[in-house]
């Protein structure tokens, strides 16, 4: 049997046979590199440690990482956009882009011009939202805004049919005190659609969204959910491709 590299003796028969249990290495080899690659030599038959480069050695936590979080993040759950044309399903969807943050002081609903509104940049990106909803075979659903101007023009440039105001998607930014007001009214909206009815789009904001999903959204994206008669729908996924 080979000796393992460095000061090390070769192991004696008894830690062979500790080592061959369960394919772990013997708790005394003090060798700095983790036990996976410990393994991964065991595994190539007769290659010791020393030989694994140091590239591969340096790599191969950081992979291992990627993939558990990737495995285990809300965002590797991307939906295909023709899940939306199924019956009873739910996109909660951030408005376009709208440039900077909150809104300027004394702002008023009734009055655009003293709110926070999408550019032209938005405006492509909602009107093109729309075009790859069609291509998916969404062409009609139930459409409800944030009274807000900037949810409701992303709404219409989605042309996806009469938008229709609802206060329970309203922004409470940045008044946390409404939070759990506004929430619960919109869960009990959302308990009392039906489950297998024509798809549902809400228009709303970033914080609204969170609040059924604990995760952020970039500005028109969002989640997809499949309605089943409570306030909780069943979340599916991120908004992904057609």
């Amino acid at each position: 049997m080979r000796g393992l590299p460095g000061p090390h003796p070769a192991p004696g028969p008894e830690i062979a046979k500790d080592a061959d249990h369960d394919h772990c290495p013997p708790d005394h080899i003090a060798d700095p590199r983790p036990a996976f690659l410990f393994m991964i030599a065991r595994a190539r038959g007769s290659t010791p440690i020393a030989s694994i480069p140091q590239w591969l050695y340096l790599a191969l936590p950081v992979a291992c990482a990627l993939f558990l979080f990737a495995s285990a993040s809300p965002a590797a759950a991307g939906q295909p956009l023709a899940e939306l044309a199924k019956p009873g399903r739910l996109l909660m969807l951030r408005h376009a882009t709208a440039p900077g943050n909150g809104d300027p002081p004394g702002f008023r609903l009734d009055d655009c011009a003293t709110q926070r509104n999408l550019d032209a940049e938005g405006r492509r990106q909602a009107a093109d939202l729309g075009q790859r909803l069609a291509r998916a075979g969404i062409v009609r659903a139930r459409v409800y805004s944030s009274q807000w101007c900037r949810c409701l023009e992303t709404a219409r440039l989605l042309g996806l049919g009469p938008v229709e105001p609802l206060p329970a998607l309203n922004s409470f930014y940045p008044r946390p005190e409404e939070r759990e007001a506004r929430l619960a009214a919109l869960r009990d909206f959302l308990a009392r659609l039906p489950i297998d009815g024509l798809p549902v789009v809400l228009v709303t904001h970033q914080f609204t969204i969170t609040g059924f999903t604990s995760g952020p959204t970039a500005s028109g994206s969002g989640s997809l959910f499949q309605l089943n008669g409570s306030g909780n729908p069943q979340w599916l996924g991120t908004l992904g491709d057609p």
